[in-house]
């Protein structure tokens, strides 16, 4: 259950990420307060992980999940570059990420 947390938790890191940028410096009503619960959701969602992750494992897949999910969604939906080096470390990303899941009991 911890991994399935951890991994909500880095979704709603992605969500938040999104909002922010639609909040437009915190200067939007509905787009601030949709950054701020869905950082509150995924902080709660972390915290329930790290029952029964190691700390730096839990977070560094967190952030990870955030990092690599919001630079596809900015690929995908705002048009940010392609560039093969680019694609070539989201995918140095997540393959730490794999790392640290394996080694990880």
């Amino acid at each position: 259950m911890a991994w399935l947390y951890l991994v909500l938790a880095g979704a709603a890191e992605i969500v938040w990420m999104v909002t922010l940028k639609f909040s437009d410096g915190f200067s939007r009503l509905g787009p601030s307060l949709a950054t701020v619960a869905t950082m509150a959701v995924s902080m709660a969602l972390l915290s329930l992980a790290l029952r029964d992750i190691p700390m730096g494992n839990a977070y560094a897949i967190w952030t990870g999940i955030g990092a690599v999910g919001i630079a596809v969604i900015g690929i995908v939906f705002f048009d940010e570059p392609r560039m093969a080096l680019r694609l070539v470390c989201i995918g140095l990303i997540v393959a730490g990420m794999v790392g640290l899941k394996l080694s990880s009991a």
